[in-house]
């Protein structure tokens, strides 16, 4: 499946039933983290669950910290837009999830692939330089 790079948040939810509608809840995290704004209106896109067994009696605990946007061995098209302590290239993606990539530039756009990620960065090595 491919997922556009306006993406904003992505997270799990139970469709409920208010009276004569129907409410997707946004987690708190997604307006704390500047994903979202209240008030404003967006596009929304409902993914099947890829779990087809029945649901059990007692739901699953959704998981509190939000999982990286990046995959390891991903390919990603990125702009640098700053420079770390140790001269590392700098791209923010989704939610301003961090990528250091070793040996890029301020202003660079850059093709890499994903080569380590952790909760809140990741890694990426240049494959194509000047895109």
């Amino acid at each position: 499946m491919e997922i556009s790079e306006k993406l904003l948040c992505l997270f799990s939810a139970e469709v409920t039933s208010d009276g004569d509608s129907y409410t997707v809840e946004i987690p708190k995290r997604e307006v704390d983290t500047g994903s979202i704004d209240p008030g404003e209106t967006y596009r929304v896109a409902l993914i099947a669950s890829e779990d087809d067994a029945e649901p059990t009696s007692e739901p699953e605990e959704p998981s509190t910290e939000p999982q990286p946007p990046v995959e390891p061995g991903e390919i990603r098209y990125v702009e640098i837009e700053d420079i770390g302590k140790q001269g590392d290239g700098i791209a923010r993606v989704e939610r301003g999830y961090v990528i250091i990539v070793p040996g890029a530039e301020i202003g660079e756009r850059v093709k890499i692939e994903v080569t380590e990620v952790k909760s809140n960065f990741a890694v990426g090595e240049i494959i194509d330089e000047g895109v």
